[in-house]
């Protein structure tokens, strides 16, 4: 039986409100905001993006660990949909790549990896961003205001679970949380790189073992990401024996 709107809606921020009232894997929570965006958004991939205390943004969690979705996603730092929802904080939707003249770098790669439509909803933080959500679709796409909205929320959702990882010193909440976040995120890139190399095959299906092995054995990843690069957990464990 199909799922209800309403019912696929609820799931979604249930789940995400979940990962919140307790201790959290900050990034595992992101990536499984960005596959519900898929699913609620109806588009093709959904990637967070956090600033950085320089003010550029750097790639948190995606929908799809390929490593061009990720370089792509990544390109937006200072060229794309992504970096003008957060300069402005307002959203950025329905934009056509095959006419996004102002930022032609990241149309140019969108449109050459088969997307045409990309979206963006800043990551608000009271009046300003500190970040944003970044929608792309392989084929013409729409957002109605209902739609917006919605995508928006998810944006809050992720703000929310960036600024709650860590509880600090007050005054200085909001850039530990955030350095934190970038260097989690830093920690899981070189440890999929190292897993790749080792077992000979792409980072997406090592980030999938990662990933898996972190929820079974319910450790952060950015803690077994550590435990790979400094050599004190053997890759061999992480494979389940076929």
């Amino acid at each position: 039986m199909a799922v209800a709107p309403q019912e696929r809606v609820l799931q979604a921020f249930g789940e995400a409100v979940g990962t919140l009232l307790d201790d959290f894997d900050l990034i595992d929570a992101l990536h499984r905001l960005c596959a519900r965006g898929v699913e609620l958004l109806d588009v093709t991939a959904v990637g967070i993006m956090l600033a950085d205390p320089y003010g550029d943004l750097q790639v948190l969690a995606v929908s799809d660990e390929r490593t061009r979705l990720l370089e792509l996603f990544a390109l937006q730092g200072d060229d794309g949909p992504c970096a003008d929802a957060h300069r402005s904080a307002e959203p950025r939707v329905n934009v056509d790549l095959a006419t996004a003249v102002p930022r032609p770098a990241f149309a140019a790669r969108a449109r050459k990896a088969g997307y045409t439509t990309a979206h963006a909803l800043p990551l608000r933080l009271r009046r300003r961003s500190i970040g944003a959500v970044g929608l792309l679709h392989v084929g013409p796409h729409t957002l109605g205001p209902a739609e917006v909205r919605l995508g928006q929320t998810l944006a809050d959702v992720a703000t929310i679970a960036v600024l709650q990882q860590h509880t600090v010193e007050r005054g200085n909440v909001e850039r530990a949380q955030v350095q934190a976040a970038l260097v989690s995120r830093t920690v899981i890139e070189q440890a999929k790189g190292v897993l790749a190399e080792h077992w000979t095959t792409g980072v997406d299906e090592a980030f999938d073992v990662l990933r898996g092995y972190a929820r079974t054995h319910d450790e952060r990843l950015a803690d077994l990401a550590r435990k790979v690069i400094d050599g004190t957990l053997d890759p061999a464990a992480l494979r389940p024996a076929v």
